[in-house]
């Protein structure tokens, strides 16, 4: 798995005209799943981004979680997380699970999002073609794959 991880003042999902997502100060969490990703990835990846100390503190210090300053959230899946781009100039995205495997594994995650944070997650929705805006705060963006994990 993989998830690019952005601090934001705001930031929002559309779908075909709808805001289906909105948040204030928080994350938002682009998630790719391959199909090596499992039940292990999740709690892994959920419990770093939980507890990932990228806020400001009194003294404007990055030293609080998302936890620690109560912030929302929002979820988006993004297959092309795991583009192969080294031959040619078209992305190749045949390390991208097939929905029928990630989309159990991208609910597992955001349930498991919603358990370490102890409040709901918002989310775009898979497979949907998503606008997706957000005021980056910093800007501070975090790359993690579960593969760099040991």
């Amino acid at each position: 798995m993989r998830a690019v991880i952005q601090r934001v003042s705001e930031a929002s999902v559309t779908i075909e005209g709808e805001k289906v997502a909105t948040i204030q100060k928080g994350l938002l969490v682009l998630v790719g799943i391959e199909d090596a990703s499992n039940q292990e990835d999740i709690n892994w990846l959920t419990s770093k981004i939980a507890n990932l100390r990228i806020f400001g503190d009194e003294n404007g210090v990055m030293n609080l979680s998302i936890k620690d300053i109560d912030g929302d959230m929002i979820v988006v899946s993004q297959f092309t997380l795991h583009a192969a781009t080294k031959k040619g100039n078209r992305p190749s995205y045949i390390k991208a699970s097939k929905p029928d495997v990630a989309i159990p594994l991208y609910e597992s995650f955001v349930q498991q999002m919603e358990i370490e944070l102890g409040k709901k997650v918002q989310t775009g929705q898979f497979g949907a073609d998503m606008k997706v805006a957000l005021v980056n705060d910093g800007p501070v963006t975090i790359i993690i794959d579960t593969k760099n994990k040991d």
